[in-house]
């Protein structure tokens, strides 16, 4: 079977099952557990899928390495509400020498990108008052592609988060010094701009804006806030998301780049990057008024 043609077989077949749970589960590992970890976080929520599509799209070809992106689009309803959640699943499929093929997410962890601590600059930043609106309006409209106006990179998500939240009217601070304040200008960029462990240091040490308080749990968040992420609660940070809508529960539903979703429950309890130490921050996003 050629890979397309595998990749085809295998998306109907993660379709059905999330649609109907009575449907055989023939697929890679990896696959199966993620299709298993969102049945199970759906049948807590009280929700299900009632409809699911999906578009295949190579991104490149090589003479055995095919990378794609499938766009998924499920229609979920709970209880009396009912949204359409997004997500665009990165892969790569190799034909190996016995001709089986090898099927692997491409998500990289940002840590490995720079991952360093940052500081703040003195005083109490410029003024503002968080646009909450127009910040989400930015998160729905960039969801999955990239806004030429800025640099953007492979693992892209706190790059992403703070370009929301800079069209939340939240000013830049800090520039020429990649470890002091948060911007980004001049093809330069700071690492509690760009790298998720920084920026949540960033949020958790707030004399400057963007201000923020840590708040318990989920629930106390509002639409424009703001959750990170530490996959293998090991204190490396590596993931962000910003809040974007609520569930029937009262839960958030996040967008998100690496990988590219929009309206995702929160917990991320169907990524290929969980673990059961996963752990949360949650950040209420505050005004920088005198």
């Amino acid at each position: 079977m050629k890979i397309e043609e595998r990749l085809r077989t295998l998306t109907q077949g993660y379709i059905d099952f999330i649609i109907d749970s009575r449907t055989e589960l023939q697929l890679p590992e990896d696959w199966r557990d993620v299709a298993i970890r969102k049945k199970d976080l759906l049948c807590r929520r009280d929700a299900e899928v009632v409809k699911c599509t999906a578009r295949v799209c190579p991104s490149k070809r090589l003479a055995q390495t095919i990378d794609y992106i499938i766009h998924f689009e499920y229609l979920i309803k709970q209880k009396d509400y009912i949204y359409i959640e997004e997500e665009c699943m990165e892969r790569s499929d190799i034909l190996m020498r016995d001709g089986k093929v090898h099927s692997v997410y491409r998500i990289v962890d940002e840590w490995e990108e720079v991952g360093r601590p940052t500081t703040k600059g003195k005083g109490s930043g410029l003024p503002y008052k968080y646009n909450r609106m127009e910040a989400i309006k930015y998160a729905e409209a960039w969801w999955n592609s990239r806004n030429p106006r800025y640099n953007n990179f492979p693992d892209n998500c706190t790059n992403f988060i703070s370009q929301c939240l800079h069209a939340g009217e939240i000013p830049m601070t800090g520039y020429p010094r990649v470890g002091n304040g948060w911007w980004q200008q001049n093809n330069q960029w700071s690492w509690s701009w760009s790298v998720a462990h920084s920026f949540q240091l960033y949020l958790t040490n707030t004399p400057t804006g963007p201000l923020a308080e840590q708040v318990k749990t989920p629930e106390e968040l509002r639409l424009g806030d703001i959750i990170a992420y530490d996959f293998e609660n090991d204190g490396r940070w590596n993931h962000t998301t910003i809040v974007t809508g609520k569930d029937a529960k009262g839960m958030p539903l996040v967008n998100a780049h690496s990988a590219d979703s929009r309206k995702r429950y929160w917990s991320y309890e169907d990524s290929s990057k969980y673990t059961p130490q996963m752990k949360y921050k949650f950040f209420r996003i505050l005004d920088n008024v005198y």
